[in-house]
């Protein structure tokens, strides 16, 4: 009877190994250094896809109100120096309406109906909160 052979770890297990750990660290670090501040916070308004409109909110000095039409609707949005909300839609559902006031990078307020999306970029970070808890 055969027996089987013994495996023993060589050097280019080893190199493999510290590649594999390299690529781990690099994923790693862009993974945490890349929620920095990415410029003055901006709404973008966007209508069927296309950017239509775009907001420096710091450069506001006060409330400033616009009104954008898209698929047979009409939203009215209220930009403020580091806000954004609809205030007013004809769409049926008003999910837009109801999102309320949007403040940091990368939230967003959607009206599927009008497709019409105001998205925010650039700013402060997110603070890192939970997203979610399970249980």
């Amino acid at each position: 009877m055969k027996s089987s052979p013994k495996l023993r770890p060589n050097g280019w297990d080893a190199l493999a190994a510290a590649v594999v750990l390299a690529l781990a660290v690099v994923c790693g670090a862009l993974f945490w250094t890349g929620g920095e501040e990415a410029g003055p916070l901006t709404a973008v308004v966007s209508a069927d896809g296309e950017p239509v409109d775009r907001v420096v909110l710091a450069d506001l000095s006060g409330p400033e109100e616009r009104t954008y039409t898209s698929n047979g609707y009409t939203l009215r949005v209220a930009f403020g120096p580091g806000s954004a909300q609809v205030t007013v839609s004809d769409c049926p559902t008003q999910d837009c309406v109801h999102t309320g006031e949007i403040t940091r990078g990368g939230q967003s307020i959607v009206c599927l109906p009008a497709r019409i999306v105001v998205q925010l970029e650039g700013g402060a970070a997110a603070d890192g909160g939970v997203d979610l808890v399970i249980g």
